[in-house]
C-alpha cells in the first residue's frame, strides 16, 4: 500500500494504491500552511479506504514548496558564490543576469579564485586553496550560512569543487554547501545559477521536509517518505534536504506520469487544468519531454533537467471577463474557488461558473447561474477551448494531429473536440492524476557529461554510461533487475578536439521497499 500526495496552488490531491488499483483518492484545498492541506488529504483517503496506518508502505509527495518560494523570492537564504575560474572565466560575474529583486533576496556575495579543468577534464588552472579560504572567512563575517560552488567544466571532472568544499567546512563548519556538478549540466553561468538557487533553499528545505515528517507522524503513518523530482523519479529526504531545487515542475511532471499510467498512451500531449493554469507536456516513451533549451525561472537562466513544459492563464478558478471580445484569465481565484465563484455564493465569473451552466459539471448552486445569457456562455466555451487548442499547437513538434490527455480537476471545462488532437482521452481519476503520478513514480540516475570516443570508442564510452546511470539509480533506492535504460542523447561537440562527445543517458527502477533499499 503506498500514499500519493500532490501539493498544488489550489488544491492538494491525494490518492491510496495497492499495486495498480486506486482504492481511495481526494481532492482537498491547498492550505496557507499547506501541511494543514496534506494531512486533510491523507486522513480523508485514510477513512475512504478503512485502511490502518501500519499497512502503509511508504509516501509519495510532489511539492510546489520550492519553486514558489524562489520564485517569489520569499525565505531566501543569503549565498556566498565562490566560482573557481581565474583566470579566464571573469568576463561575466556571478548573478550578473539575475533580476535585481532577486539578487538582493540571496545578495551578492561574490568571490572569484583561480582554478577549473578543460572540456577533456585536464587542468586548466591550479586551484588557489588560499584565496578560498580568505573567501570563507569573510563568509563566516557576514554571517553567511549556505554557499554554491562552481567551476568550469566540473561535470566532467569534480575534483577542485570538491576540494573547495572541504576548505569552506573547515572554515565554517555549519554552512550548508551546494556544488554545481552535482546539479547543472554543460555551461558555467547556468550551472551556477542553478546552484545558487538551491543554496538559497538550504534551509527552507530542511523546514519542509521536517514539516513532512511531523505531519506523517501526527497521522501515526510510520513509513518511509519519498518527494517526487522534476523527471518523474523519486528522492529520498535526506537528498531533498541537499537539492530542493530538483523538485521544480514536479507538479507537472506528476500529471503527465499520472496521465500515461491511466490512459495506456506512451506518446501524447498532457493538458494538466487546475484552478489557476493549465500545464501542457509532451509524453515520450511514457515520460515527460525534457526541454532542450535553456530554462528561465523567475527571470534566472538554468540548465538543469527541467520537462518541457508550456504554461497559461487558464484554470477552473480563471476569472471571465464578458465583453467584446469575451476574455478568460490569466488571472484567477485559487484556492478561494469555493467562496467567491458565482456558483458556491459569490460574485466572481469564473470558468467553473460557465461549465456549470452549460451542464458539463455539476457543483454549488447550479441555479445561480441559470440566467446567465446562452450567449455568454457558449463564448465562454469557445474561449476556453479556443486557448486549449492554441496550447496543442505549441507543444507539436509536427502537424499531424496527436492524442490529448485531459488530467486534473478542471478537465471538466472541455467538451468540444480540441483543433490538432486526434482524440481527446479523459480518463477515470483524471482529477487526481498528479497524486498518482507520485504514487507511481520510480527512482532514476542520469549520466550527463562529455567523453572520448576516441579513447573510449563509441560503444566502450556508451557502456560506461549506462553502468554509471543504472549504479546511480540502484543508489538511489531502485531494485537493480528493474532498472532500465529510457533515453540516450550523442551530441558531437564539433568544436572540441579528441572525438568528444556529450552523452546524456537516464536509467529508471522501481523503489526498493525492504531494508534493503538504499537511501541517497
Amino acid at each position: 500500500m503506498r500514499i500519493g500526495v500532490d501539493v498544488g496552488g489550489t488544491n492538494t490531491d491525494a490518492v491510496i494504491m495497492d499495486g495498480n488499483r486506486v482504492l481511495a483518492a481526494t481532492k482537498q484545498p491547498t492550505t496557507e500552511d499547506v501541511s494543514s492541506g496534506i494531512i486533510a488529504a491523507i486522513r480523508a483517503v485514510l477513512d475512504q479506504s478503512g485502511i490502518g496506518t501500519d499497512a502503509i508502505e511508504v509516501v509519495m509527495i510532489g511539492t510546489t514548496h520550492f519553486t514558489n518560494a524562489f520564485v517569489e523570492a520569499k525565505r531566501l537564504l543569503n549565498v556566498g558564490v565562490l566560482r573557481l575560474s581565474l583566470p579566464s572565466g571573469s568576463g561575466i560575474p556571478p548573478l550578473s543576469d539575475w533580476p535585481e529583486r532577486l539578487r538582493k533576496a540571496v545578495g551578492e556575495h561574490i568571490y572569484q579564485v583561480a582554478g577549473g579543468y578543460q572540456y577533456d577534464g585536464r587542468l586548466n588552472a591550479p586551484l588557489d586553496e588560499k584565496a578560498i579560504a580568505e573567501a570563507a572567512r569573510d563568509m563566516k563575517a557576514r554571517g553567511l550560512r549556505s554557499v554554491a560552488i562552481s567551476g568550469v567544466f566540473s561535470h566532467v571532472n569534480a575534483a577542485q569543487e570538491e576540494r573547495a568544499a572541504e576548505i569552506v567546512r573547515n572554515e565554517i563548519p555549519d554552512v550548508a554547501v551546494t556544488l554545481s556538478h552535482n546539479i547543472g549540466r554543460l555551461g558555467l553561468l547556468e550551472r551556477e545559477n542553478a546552484a545558487v538557487m538551491n543554496a538559497s533553499l538550504a534551509e527552507l528545505a530542511v523546514g519542509i521536509v521536517s514539516s513532512f515528517r511531523k505531519a506523517l507522524a501526527g497521522l501515526e503513518i510510520d513509513a518511509p517518505f519519498f518527494i517526487s523530482q522534476n523527471d518523474g523519479t523519486l528522492m529520498s529526504a535526506d537528498f531533498v534536504e541537499q537539492y530542493p531545487v530538483l523538485t521544480f515542475a514536479s507538479g507537472p511532471t506528476n500529471s503527465m506520469r499520472g496521465a500515461a499510467y491511466l490512459s495506456g498512451a506512451k506518446n501524447a500531449i498532457v493538458a494538466d487544468i487546475g484552478g489557476t493554469t493549465t500545464d501542457f507536456g509532451v509524453l515520450s516513451n511514457g515520460f515527460p519531454r525534457e526541454s532542450s533549451i535553456t530554462v528561465d525561472i523567475g527571470g534566472v537562466r538554468t540548465n538543469f533537467r527541467m520537462p518541457d513544459i508550456l504554461a497559461i492563464g487558464l484554470g477552473g478558478g480563471s476569472l471571465v471577463r464578458p465583453g467584446d471580445p469575451l476574455t478568460v484569465g490569466p488571472d484567477s481565484v485559487g484556492f478561494r474557488l469555493t467562496s467567491e465563484a458565482v456558483v458556491f455564493g459569490g460574485d466572481t465569473l469564473t470558468t467553473s461558473d460557465i461549465a456549470v451552466a452549460a451542464g458539463q459539471v455539476e457543483m454549488g448552486d447550479p441555479g445561480r447561474v441559470a440566467n446567465l445569457d446562452p450567449a455568454l456562455v457558449d463564448k465562454g466555451l469557445a474561449e476556453i477551448h479556443r486557448m486549449i487548442a492554441e496550447g496543442v499547437d505549441r507543444m507539436k513538434s509536427s502537424a499531424s494531429n496527436v492524442p490529448l490527455i485531459l488530467v486534473g480537476g478542471g478537465a471538466v471545462l472541455v467538451s468540444r473536440p480540441i483543433a490538432g488532437a486526434s482524440e481527446v482521452i479523459v480518463p477515470d481519476h483524471a482529477g487526481v492524476a498528479n497524486a498518482i503520478g507520485a504514487a507511481i513514480a520510480q527512482v532514476g540516475g542520469e549520466v550527463d557529461r562529455v567523453f572520448s570516443y576516441e579513447e573510449l570508442g563509441r560503444d566502450g564510452a556508451l557502456d560506461l554510461a549506462r553502468k554509471e546511470a543504472i549504479d546511480q539509480a540502484v543508489q538511489a533506492g531502485a531494485v537493480a533487475d528493474s532498472v532500465e535504460i529510457v533515453d540516450v542523447e550523442e551530441v558531437p561537440l564539433q568544436y572540441v578536439p579528441g572525438g568528444a562527445v556529450r552523452l546524456r543517458v537516464r536509467a529508471v527502477g522501481s523503489l526498493a521497499l525492504s531494508s534493503e533499499a538504499t537511501e541517497v
